[in-house]
């Protein structure tokens, strides 16, 4: 194999520049060429792409954000969008494609491989939901992002005797805010895979008041049925009996925009070369993730199959540390 091409798409992750660097630098010293596809795969459509060699990928590794950008690209859905990128690739003489993304873009990358180009994922999201990996590039980054915003809130309640709700990103997985919850010290947690009663979580708030905590915080997964959004509804018709006053906070996108932690840097690394070692050892349609502490390749009919669980005893132990 003598051309790669490398591409990241759906949510930014910081880190993503780094398994960039990886993917360039890991071809060129297997004496291939490199090019980096502009905004995912609507780039790849388009035939927005640039060659890459190592000193344009210098200086990247601790950039959060990712230098070739992200779109969204509903053609890429259908087979002729499908055709039109693969009729791009094989005009420059590429042959295999490196996909830096989460679900929806590794979706799109196995859609590729079936039609037989050779195609190797990396996991990349700080949603954390994807089958193949125990942890994805871009997760410890926003959890520290969010941790830092609970601490700082804690702060601000403590002064004013408030509860807060803090919501966290995931999408439908609640590891953000499980494991966000549990490192800050939070009174609830409230996550898509465990069905909350919102008296439960006014009942807590209600036990940290009548316990004399300067404050009480609950972190929510945006996933959740109960969101932030549903419970502030909920409590203005009951916050008399709450003893604190209620506020919420929603951390939003400001989680994806930090730099790459130690951690996110050297899983990117290793990720984005391990990505670059399956295509030149012939391998296709499969996701490089970490397992175990690891790099394992799990193929897309696995990766695509389901869901990823969370460890509900983590929940269990920070309900159990809340008083």
């Amino acid at each position: 194999m003598k051309r790669i091409a490398v591409l990241t798409s759906g949510g930014d992750a910081p880190g993503m520049n780094a398994a960039i660097r990886a993917v360039v630098r890991g071809g060129v010293a297997r004496g291939m060429e490199a090019f980096g596809v502009r905004y995912g795969y609507a780039g790849l459509m388009a035939d927005n792409m640039i060659p890459l060699g190592p000193r344009d990928v210098g200086g990247i590794i601790g950039r959060g954000g990712t230098i070739l950008g992200s779109a969204r690209a509903p053609e890429f859905r259908t087979e002729a969008g499908r055709m039109q990128a693969l009729h791009n690739l094989n005009a420059r003489g590429i042959e295999g494609l490196v996909v830096i993304g989460g679900n929806g873009s590794q979706a799109g990358a196995a859609a590729l491989a079936q039609m037989g180009f050779a195609v190797v994922g990396v996991a990349s999201t700080i949603d954390n939901d994807l089958v193949g990996s125990d942890i994805t590039i871009g997760v410890d980054t926003a959890l520290e992002v969010a941790l830092e915003a609970v601490d700082r809130l804690k702060v601000t309640a403590s002064s004013h005797g408030r509860a807060f709700l803090i919501e966290v990103m995931g999408r439908g997985c609640g590891y953000l805010a499980l494991m966000t919850g549990l490192a800050g010290g939070a009174e609830a947690i409230v996550i898509p895979e465990v069905e909350t009663d919102p008296e439960e979580i006014a009942g807590v708030i209600r036990e940290s008041y009548e316990h004399g905590k300067p404050h009480a915080v609950v972190v929510v997964a945006e996933g959740a049925k109960l969101n932030a959004a549903a419970l502030m509804s909920y409590f203005g018709q009951h916050q008399e009996r709450l003893g604190f006053e209620v506020r919420a906070t929603i951390l939003g996108h400001v989680q994806r925009g930090d730099d790459p932690t130690a951690s996110d840097r050297v899983l990117a690394t290793q990720l984005g070369a391990a990505a670059v070692e399956q295509l030149a050892q012939g391998q296709s349609g499969v996701l490089v993730g970490m397992i175990q502490g690891q790099v394992v390749a799990t193929p897309y009919a696995e990766v695509l199959s389901g869901s990823k669980p969370i460890d509900l005893n983590l929940l269990a132990l920070a309900q159990m540390l809340n008083r």
